[in-house]
Parts: C-alpha cells; structure tokens; sequence
C-alpha cells in the first residue's frame, strides 16, 4: 500500500468506522481514540496490507479494539439504596430514532456489531465473519437471533 493509498483509505473509511465504533461506545472521545489506533496499525502494515482489504482491516481492528476498551472499562456500579424513587422509569417517547437505540442498547455486544456491520455499514456476511472471527453461518445465526429480540422490543407496545 502506498502513501496515497493509505491516504485514500483515510478519507474514505475514517467517517464509517468512526460512526460504527461511536455507536456501539457512545463516546465520542473513546472512540476516536480506537479509530486513531485501527489507522495507525494500518499505516504500521501498510507494507503486508493490500489496498483493496484495507476496509476490512481498519474494521477488524477497530471492532477488536472497541472489544477490549469495553472489557477494560466495563464498571459495576452497586447501589445502598433501593428504595421505590431508584426504580427505572420507562417513558414513552416519539422519536423513532431514540426508541430504535433503546433497542440496540438491549442486544449484547456482539449482536449489536453485527446489527451495525449489517444494516447500518452494508457489509456481507463473509466480511463480517472475517471483521468479527466468526463463521458465515455464525453470523447469520446470531444476526437472526438478535434481529428476532429487536423485532419483539419494537412490537411490544410499551416500548413504542
């Protein structure tokens, strides 16, 4: 790969991987920093990388990332107090778009990655298999899985 090269990859992936990484984080900071992390070892192997599975590469690495910031900060937070005032409150709101994160936000973190790498990035089942070390029919299987909870989220009317 060459210096153009990478610099083409950078104008034309950093915005998709950016939205994908800050979507499952939702922090913009953090996820800035494993998107600056997935070009930077990019531009480390660019020599190894070939030009046309760059994308693949920066979203392997972003998503492998991503995993380990997760693992890394993942806090427990344990409450004294628990009385009726601490209890979730579920309030009904309008925006398709706030309801449609509440629902990701249930999935557990790889389904909520394939969901993203499917439906909002476009990618194939295979490439998803290779961003994610799975199995094409593994993905298929936890993608159908994870759309099946999403549907019975949206449809259910106190959700809604």
């Amino acid at each position: 790969m060459t210096e153009s090269q990478y610099n083409q990859c950078v104008n034309n992936y950093s915005d998709h991987l950016f939205r994908f990484i800050v979507k499952n984080l939702q922090h913009e900071e953090d996820s800035r920093d494993i998107v600056q992390t997935a070009f930077e070892k990019l531009w480390r192997n660019r020599e190894t990388v070939e030009n046309d599975k760059a994308k693949s590469f920066l979203f392997t690495v972003g998503y492998n990332q991503m995993i380990d910031h997760i693992r890394k900060h993942k806090k427990v937070e344990l409450k004294d107090d628990f009385s009726d005032d601490n209890r979730t409150q579920y309030i009904q709101d309008d925006g398709v778009k706030k309801t449609l994160m509440q629902a990701l936000n249930r999935l557990n973190q790889t389904q909520k990655s394939l969901v993203m790498l499917k439906d909002y990035e476009g990618y194939s089942y295979a490439e998803i298999g290779k961003i994610m070390s799975l199995n094409e029919s593994q993905v298929k299987v936890y993608l159908h899985r994870a759309r099946l909870t999403l549907k019975n989220y949206l449809v259910n009317r106190e959700n809604v």
